[in-house]
């Protein structure tokens, strides 16, 4: 090799190592801010099993899951039993947040990205009270503008750690557990009125009507039922069931007064005695939204019969003592629920139409 040629590749050489450094330090100038954080976790140094509660703050409502007896609660609705489930979900949401980017902001970029006082604030905190870890949820992140921002559920969100109120972060999650609505954290599972013996309905200001079978496989007959009608089996059968298995749309906060929720003057009540040896008395009062306001009281003991006796005792026995809770509460049960019981009399009989095909 010549003296020449080896210089031209020295110069080669420091060219191409120039070009090289120049790009590093170009992608560095280039790279988003908080990079060094992306992916790491969001909220650090705490664990799922520390926590004894969960407080969400958003303005004018606040919501506290408690963890009491090895049992999640409601703080605003006295205890009610909150979904686990959904707890558990909203931990684990919280624990894996991972940093998507950040930027600094100004007192200005808060409040447009909601991440002031018109945020949601998420407090985890353990036994002593003190807070474990702290979020402020902001507003909806979009990769692509929808069409209806405000109904979208987003593809993220913007959220800030209280300590370090200059920096907002990108998480890939839309967290929408992080509500204060009591509706989105009961535990659903309200009660069984199961293998009804008999349904005694009183429409208030209306009037009264009664359905009765002698055995679970017989046929329903109405009370009163004049000369010349029938009864609509299919009808019976459905207002029967309709409480077979009842899911609870809310409760209402404690203080509720019955003047205000219509159960000082229900407009109708519903007592259903079934072949298990209990009574379930239904009072309904007014609408609030999609649902009624209402109560249920159970009497009787459970004394189930038939060839799976032994296995549906122990059912009811499991379940019983929830459901006699419910006693001390004002619900609110989803209107549709009463759709085939909320009837006249003369719904439930067969139209003399079908009669005569």
């Amino acid at each position: 090799m010549s003296a020449r040629i080896a210089a031209l590749l020295v110069v080669l050489l420091l060219a191409l190592g120039g070009g090289a450094l120049l790009l590093q330090q170009q992608g560095k100038l280039l790279r988003p801010a908080g990079v060094a954080a992306l992916g790491h976790p969001l909220l650090k140094n705490f664990k799922a099993a520390d926590i004894t509660a969960i407080s969400i703050r958003q303005a004018g409502a606040t919501l506290t899951l408690e963890r009491k007896d090895a049992q999640w609660q409601i703080a605003e609705r006295a205890g009610f039993p909150a979904d686990a489930e959904k707890v558990r979900d909203l931990v684990l949401k919280a624990l894996e947040l991972k940093v998507g980017q950040s930027e600094s902001i100004g007192e200005k970029d808060r409040a447009r990205l909601k991440l002031d006082d018109s945020g949601t604030q998420l407090e985890f905190r353990g036994a002593d009270g003190k807070a474990l870890a702290r979020l402020t949820i902001g507003a909806k992140f979009f990769k692509r503008e929808p069409e209806n921002a405000e109904r979208a559920i987003g593809d993220g969100r913007f959220v800030m750690l209280p300590d370090d109120v200059k920096m907002v972060y990108v998480v890939a999650d839309p967290l929408t557990l992080a509500s204060t609505k009591s509706a989105d954290w009961i535990h659903r599972t309200g009660f069984a009125a199961e293998k009804v013996k008999a349904m005694d309905v009183a429409l208030a200001g209306v009037e009264k009507w009664r359905i009765e079978r002698a055995r679970d496989d017989a046929n329903w007959k109405l009370t009163p039922l004049r000369a010349g009608e029938k009864l609509d089996t299919i009808r019976a059968n459905s207002a029967s069931y309709s409480l077979n298995s009842v899911e609870l749309a809310d409760v209402a906060a404690p203080g509720a007064k019955p003047a205000d929720t219509g159960l000082d003057k229900p407009f109708a009540t519903i007592v259903a005695t079934t072949f298990d040896g209990l009574t379930y008395t239904v009072k309904l009062g007014k609408p609030a939204g999609e649902s009624f306001h209402a109560t249920v009281a159970i009497a009787g003991e459970a004394k189930a019969s038939g060839p799976d006796a032994a296995e549906r005792q122990k059912k009811i026995e499991g379940r019983l003592p929830a459901e006699k809770a419910l006693a001390a509460r004002t619900l609110l049960i989803a209107k549709s629920k009463f759709d085939d019981i909320l009837k006249k009399r003369a719904e439930l009989l067969e139209k003399k139409e079908s009669r005569r095909k």
